[in-house]
């Protein structure tokens, strides 16, 4: 059966779901906003006639940058419409990176909707390019959303775009170097529908849009499902509100970050000790009003699928959230094939894997340990860099994915590591840090963790401390005790490592690293080298101090 591409599925929901309640959107205060399918359509319309109106180049790149909202997808849905490609940008990044983007991919207009910190990143805007304001971007000069409401009429024609067309340029995240511009077209994206149908996904779903759309996980969950499926998207006003926002949508599907979910639980652990927790649950009258009261409190007690990716998570998290009642799943994928590629199963959850391929995904592993991935997602290239392009697929049509991994007789994928990560020390022999790290962030006082050590000895890690762990720091003798621990956590974790691979220090740092200083992606993955940069100076007085817990 043939899937309906996003348009044309959008144009039905238009037509016969026309007043049902469809994006929910915080407008400051408490106050919402809310769209029906008629409502955002008609606004879709509007905007659509105004691009054309400019008679822009065909398939001219347009610009999208803002959190996420429910005029950016509203927008999206214009460009395709008035018959351009979208190019989204992440809300975090630098100046520079911006006008890399907009160079590189030519873009010939910028939607701006709600950022923060638009001063420093405005810079990398060309003064010439056109703007247009959405509700609720920054005070800056541009064509504001009312304005073109107001002075252009609804497209009348319900133009369907060939499935082979150029729909979106996405720009990785980028570990190391310049982004590039990973090219999806209207049947790369719908393709993803997989997901949908292996989770029984239906229009009463609900869901919570949080992560940045600019990224690939988000675009093929929120949007192309509900592009596909029209179930109800909420979207969260602010990280102080956060739980809140939850608590709002009650979604039934939510998916997030490693980093996340270790949050939740070291909010939940910091109000109930573990060996209390650990009790309540023991006992069959109370343990249902615990998960109960717990998952409610988070604002997770409607949700029928939990997920986790971008990252590996520690498999003893899974388990805490699996006797919360809480089934969390993992998935694996990539910008290039629009993040469809592995999941675990419901009710098939094999801890240290990231489950089996999807429908119509091929996988093996090629050399020096990469998987290599096929999917019907994968993408037609990267924008302008047919070399690159060249560089990415085997022969044969699968990605190189960069990432190291093995297959067992089940299917399952497991990630050992990142093939450009490994790191030899001076006696000649590979670390993988990943699942070092993984093995770190089991302890709760830890919040991140990277592990480096090219031509030392031996490796070391660094580690950023929880807020539950710098609390500790304020009380008489918390600093001593957490020491300790720390110490018989790093013994432990050595015990299971080869003899290459023990860590020679556990280094402490009480500064977070984050996407707004550099040292994670926006997905929130750690960019080595900007880490190792930051903290290089004083390695080799690390090394000579020989502690094994040390702060920086």
């Amino acid at each position: 059966m043939t899937i309906k591409t996003q348009l044309e599925s959008l144009y039905d929901f238009e037509k016969n779901r026309r007043d049902a309640r469809w994006l929910i959107q915080p407008m400051g205060g408490g106050a919402l906003k809310e769209y029906s399918f008629g409502e955002a359509m008609g606004e879709a319309r509007r905007l659509a006639s105004y691009f054309k109106s400019l008679n822009l180049p065909e398939k001219s790149n347009i610009a999208l940058f803002s959190k996420n909202t429910a005029w950016w997808l509203i927008t999206d849905i214009a460009i395709w419409m008035a018959g351009h490609v979208s190019v989204p940008l992440y809300p975090t990044l630098t100046a520079e990176t911006i006008g890399q983007i907009l160079d590189h991919s030519g873009a010939r207009l910028i939607v701006i909707g709600k950022l923060d910190g638009f001063a420093a990143m405005e810079p990398g805007i060309p003064a010439a390019l056109p703007r247009v304001l959405t509700p609720l971007a920054p005070d800056t000069r541009g064509e504001k959303w009312a304005d073109v409401m107001a002075k252009h009429q609804p497209m009348a024609e319900s133009p369907v775009r060939p499935r082979d067309d150029l729909a979106t340029v996405i720009y990785t995240s980028g570990t190391t170097g310049v982004p590039k511009g990973v090219m999806h077209t209207f049947a790369t994206m719908i393709a993803s529908k997989g997901f949908m149908d292996q989770l029984q996904v239906t229009q009463d779903d609900r869901m919570l849009s949080y992560l940045p759309l600019s990224h690939v996980f988000e675009r093929t969950l929120v949007e192309t499902g509900t592009f596909g499926l029209g179930y109800q998207v909420f979207f969260a006003e602010s990280l102080e509100t956060f739980v809140k926002d939850l608590q709002r949508a009650r979604p039934t599907l939510f998916v997030s970050v490693p980093r996340l979910w270790l949050k939740f639980q070291a909010g939940v652990l910091d109000k109930m000790p573990p060996k209390k927790l650990d009790l309540l649950l023991s006992i069959p009258i109370v343990s249902g009003v615990v998960k109960k009261k717990i998952l409610t409190g988070l604002g997770l007690d409607a949700v029928r699928f939990a997920g986790s990716g971008s990252a590996p998570i520690p498999g003893s998290v899974i388990e805490w959230y699996r006797r919360l009642g809480l089934e969390l799943l993992e998935g694996y994928g990539m910008t290039e094939n629009f993040s469809y590629s592995h999941m675990t199963r419901p009710g098939k959850v094999k801890v240290g894997s990231v489950g089996e391929a999807q429908p119509g995904v091929e996988h093996r592993i090629g050399e020096g340990g990469e998987v290599l991935v096929k999917s019907p997602c994968n993408t037609t290239g990267y924008y302008k860099q047919p070399e690159l392009t060249k560089e990415l697929f085997t022969e044969d049509g699968f990605v190189k994915t960069g990432d190291q991994g093995e297959i067992d007789a089940e299917g399952n994928l497991k990630i050992t590591g990142r093939v450009k990560e490994l790191f030899k020390t001076s006696k000649g022999k590979y670390v993988a840090p990943a699942p070092i790290e993984n093995k770190l962030l089991t302890n709760s006082d830890l919040e991140q963790a990277m592990v480096a050590g090219a031509n030392q000895g031996q490796p070391f890690a660094l580690a950023v401390l929880s807020l539950k762990a710098r609390n500790r720091l304020s009380v008489a003798e918390g600093r001593a005790q957490l020491e300790a621990e720390l110490k018989k956590h790093l013994d432990d974790i050595n015990a299971r490592l080869d003899s290459h691979e023990q860590l020679e220090t556990l280094v402490l740092v009480t500064d977070e690293w984050t996407a707004e200083n550099g040292l994670l992606t926006p997905t929130l993955k750690l960019k080595r080298a900007a880490i190792e940069k930051k903290y290089g100076p004083q390695v080799d007085v690390w090394y000579r101090a020989k502690t094994q817990v040390l702060w920086a």
